[in-house]
This record gives structure tokens, sequence and C-alpha cells, in this order.
């Protein structure tokens, strides 16, 4: 646990909850000039959390609660402790523990949530409100993801997925989430829907559903046209999603942003529960959960 101890009268220590996100609908486009695909998504947050611990320090560290298999400068949580400090002209000199329970490269956004957690945490930290535009421009440049994870909620969020278009209702709605073996890279599943690009379905059904709290229309609405790409990249996210669309109690499924985790919408918690542990007996990960209306959140400790 860490320790309060006050700075020039300043909190210097704290915690931010750091929420996960599914992909209600995902529609990749074309390739813009910026080299960037064209996006639209409409991205709802969730309960399943990492937890991310800041304390002022004499130098900035990054450490994890598992082993990324990636260099410390490398983490977007430590890149998001150097933007914020580009952004803001001031030194940041930070301790960071990230107690990991988003699984990485599964389409949940873990790592751009943790960053969205540490530019949150900072801007808390040296007096900068949560609503700055600097900081959603300071998102904006670390991933697609990071902007929407600072509000959270749900959104149709566009440009490259990082600009929002619409806010919308959110849901209270109990979630499956299964990851099989495997992982997907972003930029590998790009490039593979580049070579035989699929069109994106209608956002509307999606966004109406939400906007009626229709869970059993939303469930059929599900859309992600990334999907094929990365089922030729891991199958295992096909046998994922074939085997929890099979499940009882589940109103529909999709994959995750890219994957490899894949979703499902289930009738009650209890359905959430049971499907979970069955996937769990399968060897795979898996966790109940529910939507959340949150992104980044600070608890002072």
């Amino acid at each position: 646990m860490l320790r309060a101890f006050s700075l020039g009268g300043r909190l210097g220590a704290l915690t931010v909850v750091a929420p996960a996100k599914i992909n209600l609908y995902l529609g990749v486009g074309a390739l813009r000039p910026d080299g960037y695909h064209a996006v639209a998504t409409v991205m709802h947050t969730l309960e399943l959390a990492d937890t991310v611990r800041i304390m002022d320090a004499d130098e900035l560290t990054v450490t994890t609660s598992v082993d990324l298999g990636i260099e410390e400068a490398d983490n977007l949580a430590y890149r998001a402790a150097l933007a914020f400090a580009e952004e803001f002209g001031e030194p940041v000199r930070t301790v960071i523990e990230i107690e990991k329970r988003i699984p990485a490269q599964a389409g949940l956004g873990g790592g751009s949530s943790d960053a969205a957690a540490v530019l949150a945490g900072l801007a808390r930290l040296r007096g900068v409100r949560a609503d700055d535009p600097r900081l959603v421009r300071t998102a904006r440049r670390l991933g697609a993801d990071c902007a929407f994870l600072l509000v959270g909620g749900c959104a149709v969020m566009r440009g490259r997925g990082d600009e929002y278009a619409r806010k919308l209702p959110t849901l209270s709605a109990d979630v499956v989430l299964v990851r099989p073996e495997g992982a997907v890279s972003t930029a590998d599943a790009y490039r593979t829907f580049d070579a035989a690009p699929e069109r994106a379905a209608d956002i509307r059904p999606v966004t109406d559903s939400i906007c009626f709290r229709d869970l059993p229309a939303l469930g059929a609405a599900l859309a992600n046209n990334l999907t094929a790409a990365s089922i030729s990249l891991v199958p295992g996210v096909g046998e994922a999603l074939a085997w929890v669309q099979g499940e009882r109690g589940i109103l529909g499924v999709a994959m995750a942003g890219s994957g490899s985790a894949v979703f499902g919408i289930c009738e009650d918690s209890a359905a959430a529960v049971r499907i979970a542990e069955a996937a769990q007996a399968l060897g795979w990960w898996a966790v109940a959960t529910r939507t959340g209306a949150h992104g980044a959140t600070v608890t002072d400790e």
C-alpha cells in the first residue's frame, strides 16, 4: 500500500481505477492519407479494471503486477507520464504501480486505460482540472482509445477512434469476457484487414438499441468488421466466439476491439458467472463483469 504524503500542500499519492472497454460496434474504413484508418466505433466501459497507484518520488518508474514482456519505456503508462510532462511543462517524478486485471493484447483497452489513468492521476496531483482540453489532446497523442477512457461510459467515437462524436446512455448489462490462447497484434490485424477489407455494418441498429436500452436488440446488432482478419491470425478467436454464442443466456457476442478477447451480452449475472466458469474449465481466461459508467477515476488514498 502506498503511503500518502504532502508536497507543497498537494496530495502526494493516489489511486486511479482504470476500466476495461468493449466495442459494441467497430467499423473500420479506408486507409487515410495520414496512415491511419477511418474508424467508427461504439465503446462502453466495464467494471473490470486495473488499479494504478501514483506517488511522487525522485524519478519516474513504472512497475506492473505481471510481466508484460516489454521494456519500461515502451509501457503506455510510462509514455503517458512523459507526454503529460511535455504538455504541461512540468517534470514528472513519480512511482507508478499498476495492478493488472485486464489482459494485454486482448482488445479490452488495458494499456490505453492505464495511460488514461496516469493522465488523470497526474492532473489531480498537479492541480489540473479534469476537463482541461490539454488532457484530451495528450490522450489522443497516446492512442485511439485513451481519450474515450478518460471519460468512459458509452460513446460513438470517430476519426481514427479518438474523436468524440456522440455520447450515448450508459447501459446496465451483464457481460462475460473470454480470451482464448494467443494474442492479436492490432497492427497485424489491420494489415490483414487491408489485404481483404470487409464492409462495415450499419451503426444505427447498435446506437438505436442503446438509446432504447433494448439489450436483446443490441445483442443481435453487435458488429465488428475486424473479426475475420483477427480470426485468420488467431483461429481461437473464432472458436471462442462460436462457443460463447452457443451458451444458454447469451443475447449476442462480438470480438473486443482487434481481439483476442470476445464478449457476450448476458441475460443476467447468473448466466455471466456460469459461462465464465465454464470457459475457465476449458483453459481460457474468462471473467463475469458488468458495464460501467466511468472512465479513469481518481480515489485518494
